[in-house]
């Protein structure tokens, strides 16, 4: 890894917009390949993020800054991303369901996902069923990410994989969920495909079901 890539990857872990941000313009400055940044800089560093956080080296506040410092550099990032064609490794649908307004952990999981090179697209909150099943249809996903932090709107994520089944769309795309009241059994029960039960497994499982 370069020294300005090294820079990069430094700020990521340690939360550093400011030289993520200068980071990355001084090394499109300099002619770096704007995949190389994302690929070589970026997205190691929200792994080792994520890695921390699971052995329990980072935690909730950690990951956000991280998170943040990715997305802030990525912000950057994007149009020379664009103009040079590169793709995004995959496609996810993300929302938190019907009758849950929070959304920490759902922005949490977004930006990990992002920094794992997907193109998120963020449904926001109190998201209806109906509204997953427009998603998928515009989008072609590759995963339904859904959260819940209330044990009371849990059954919302069978009423919603119900309707995408009825839709006729529940082949194409895989279901994802977690949430703080959500288990690897319920995940089990109704059929989801992946249980993540934090930002950084959320990142690597679905990079690990991409393959």
């Amino acid at each position: 890894m370069n020294e300005q890539l090294k820079i990069i990857f430094d700020g990521v872990i340690n939360g550093d917009q400011k030289t993520v941000v200068a980071g990355v313009q001084a090394a499109l400055a300099a002619g770096v390949d704007a995949a190389c940044i994302l690929n070589e800089g970026m997205i190691p560093a929200m792994s080792q993020v994520g890695n921390f956080f699971e052995c329990g080296e980072y935690f909730v506040p950690e990951m956000l800054i991280a998170a943040r410092a990715m997305k802030s550099g990525l912000q950057i990032l994007r149009p020379a991303l664009i103009a040079a064609n590169v793709q995004a490794i995959g496609k996810v649908v993300i929302g938190t369901v019907q009758g849950d307004l929070h959304d920490i952990g759902k922005n949490l999981v977004a930006m990990m996902l992002e920094g794992a090179g997907f193109e998120v697209i963020d449904l926001g909150v109190d998201v209806p069923p109906q509204k997953f099943v427009d998603a998928i249809q515009q989008h072609q996903p590759n995963f339904v990410g859904m959260s819940a932090l209330l044990t009371t709107t849990m059954p919302k994520m069978k009423i919603t994989m119900d309707a995408i089944q009825t839709a006729s769309l529940r082949a194409q795309t895989k279901i994802m969920i977690g949430g703080a009241p959500v288990t690897l059994r319920y995940a089990q029960e109704i059929g989801a495909d992946i249980f993540a039960p934090d930002a950084g497994t959320a990142a690597r499982l679905a990079k690990q079901a991409l393959t």
